[in-house]
């Protein structure tokens, strides 16, 4: 039996146990895929809804680190921080894509996909969090 008063790991020990528990491919696309891709943005703030598009990038990755610590791991509440923000990304890219050429236009077509694919698995965790799944993977 667990001792009640044992100290709790740190919340950054929590969460980095959290991602250790993560399948491969999860990781993957996380940090070599979707962050970066979301980061980026920020080397367009000087162009046509540079700002916009950065704001709402960043935005769904602030929105998921704030559900990160609160659940102290990766839940499904995690990708439902993607959602609010990405959502609004998306419809923007689609349907009021601003005038863009050469890397900037190939930026925001790999920004619309990534986040498409990333919002794919997003609407379904935060389907299952509201629906009760809030356990946190460790």
């Amino acid at each position: 039996m667990a001792n009640a008063c044992a100290p709790q790991p740190s919340i950054w020990a929590a969460v980095w146990r959290s991602f250790g528990a993560l399948p491969a491919w999860v990781k993957i696309w996380m940090v070599v895929i979707l962050a970066p891709v979301n980061l980026a943005s920020l080397a367009f703030l000087d162009r046509p809804s540079g700002a916009w598009i950065a704001a709402l990038a960043i935005g769904g990755m602030a929105l998921s680190w704030i559900a990160l610590f609160y659940s102290r791991g990766f839940s499904k509440l995690v990708s439902a921080g993607h959602v609010f923000p990405w959502t609004p990304l998306v419809l923007l890219l689609i349907f009021a894509r601003p005038e863009a050429a050469g890397a900037y236009g190939v930026y925001l077509t790999v920004l619309l996909v990534i986040d498409l694919i990333s919002l794919a698995f997003d609407y379904n965790d935060a389907r299952l969090w509201l629906r009760g799944d809030r356990t946190a993977v460790i």
